[in-house]
């Protein structure tokens, strides 16, 4: 497939699926506007859109493009993931691992060419990731090519945290009023499973934690069908899941009480106990910033 093919076929898909979920409404905004939004030319645009009325979703009306009908999964078109957006995938767990097993640490300086070469990947690939990264105001881009990893700041975490209860209260709001035959209900049952699975090994493998919460905290952020969320839980993770900076001296018993919370949620949702469910996870959240606020005091002393 060829690259301006498999280019317009992703920014297809990217369309569907906002028509879906309603990020884009009738009538749809200017072309200048979308091309802006989506990172494209106005002619790849306008391919899109053309494509979109021969599909019968979309209708021109004068100058305005509006909704015919929803589209549907046998709408959206075949595309190929390119290298570099493997090496991208590649180099981000890369890069989380190095700050998870502490070999980059505050105050630490890198560039990008020894990391690409650690990571065996190409230099434009770590510079991508790193500018994508710095959106986080975690690292600093010295000059070109050389960063540092900034200190975590106690105001930084406790702003984190007013999001994270925002949007977790919410997304935990819609999880409860999602329909009987919604396919999260029985996630969330396998989920609580997989908790009590690590439970019976947690005292050894506490370190494993990490993945099982990001699971449970994507699996609630996914009922608000909204991609802001998930952008939040890209940051979430790299504070909490990665223990950036923190004080790990008591992390297995900070993970064995938060497998506990995550396992008294799951059973209030599963159970459609909203009340408590709630509760439950403001708890579980009231912890988390009780910990991390002790783990910053500590790394201070």
């Amino acid at each position: 497939m060829a690259r301006t093919q498999n280019l317009r076929h992703k920014v297809i898909n990217q369309f569907i699926d906002a028509i879906r979920h309603q990020y884009i409404r009738s009538p749809l905004p200017s072309q200048s506007l979308l091309a802006e939004m989506y990172n494209v030319s106005r002619t790849t645009v306008r391919h899109v859109l053309n494509y979109l009325v021969e599909q019968q979703i979309l209708e021109k009306i004068n100058n305005d493009y509006v909704i015919l009908r929803e589209p549907n999964d046998a709408d959206l078109l075949d595309t190929i993931i390119e290298l570099p957006d493997i090496q991208l995938t590649e180099f981000e767990s890369f890069f989380y691992n190095l700050i998870q097993q502490r070999e980059l640490k505050p105050g630490d300086s890198f560039t990008e060419l020894q990391l690409a070469h650690r990571a065996n990947v190409s230099p434009v690939v770590v510079r991508e990731f790193l500018l994508q990264f710095s959106q986080y105001n975690l690292i600093e881009n010295l000059r070109r090519g050389f960063w540092s990893l900034k200190t975590f700041e106690q105001d930084y975490a406790e702003k984190l945290f007013e999001l994270r209860e925002l949007l977790e209260t919410y997304a935990l709001t819609r999880f409860m009023n999602l329909p009987l035959d919604d396919k999260r209900w029985v996630q969330a049952k396998e989920l609580l499973f997989q908790h009590r699975q690590l439970r019976e090994t947690i005292v050894d493998d506490y370190r494993t934690f990490s993945e099982l919460d990001r699971k449970f905290h994507s699996l609630l952020l996914s009922a608000a069908n909204n991609p802001f969320f998930e952008q939040s839980l890209n940051m979430v993770t790299i504070i909490f899941h990665f223990h950036y900076q923190w004080d790990d001296s008591d992390l297995r018993e900070r993970n064995v009480l938060a497998i506990e919370e995550h396992m008294t949620i799951l059973s209030a949702i599963i159970s459609h106990n909203d009340l408590q469910a709630m509760n439950e996870l403001r708890n579980h959240l009231k912890t988390a910033q009780q910990s991390m606020k002790r783990s910053l005091q500590i790394e201070k002393l």
